[in-house]
């Protein structure tokens, strides 16, 4: 199985607009998300990935298939380090290790500083995560929880 990032290019952005559909649907039954009158969900940083500097979106592909999407941001924290804002693997490649070999890929791209959260409802989110940090991380992982309105949990580590 091959698994590879292609940065998403401006005038693909509606494939990735697509597949936040897809993403936000699943987080709908943990945010309790309300779909639009139109029947869509609203994802209101997705032009900024391409507009501001510091933001990286990526697609994921199988052996050539598109399988998913990461978005990163830089300086979320003002100390240079990179955050995995948004992650998401289509339901077909879950559980084969896609999430895993992407996670090494992006972090391969920044070694260094680097955070992410999850939501503390997401229990397979809560898994995968500990379990990527804990073999990528060279340094110690610091865990924070983060309040609502997004409850969770919040890594910091270095690669």
């Amino acid at each position: 199985m091959d698994v590879e990032l292609a940065a998403v290019a401006e005038a693909d952005k509606p494939v990735l607009a697509n597949l936040l559909q897809l993403y936000q649907y699943d987080f709908s039954e943990i945010r309790e998300l309300d779909l639009t009158p139109h029947g869509t969900f609203t994802y209101r940083y997705l032009d900024a990935y391409f507009t501001e500097p510091g933001r990286e979106a990526y697609f994921v592909t199988v052996d050539g298939t598109l399988a998913g999407f990461a978005l990163l941001r830089s300086d979320v924290d003002d100390d240079g380090s990179w955050n995995i804002a948004e992650f998401f693997v289509v339901r077909r490649h879950r559980h084969r290790g896609v999430a895993r070999r992407t996670a090494r890929l992006l972090f391969a791209h920044h070694p260094g500083e680097w955070t992410l959260s999850f939501d503390r409802n997401n229990a397979p989110a809560a898994a995968l995560w500990r379990s990527v940090v804990t073999e990528a991380a060279t340094s110690g992982i610091t865990e924070t929880e983060r309040p609502p309105p997004i409850a969770g949990t919040r890594l910091r580590f270095t690669v």
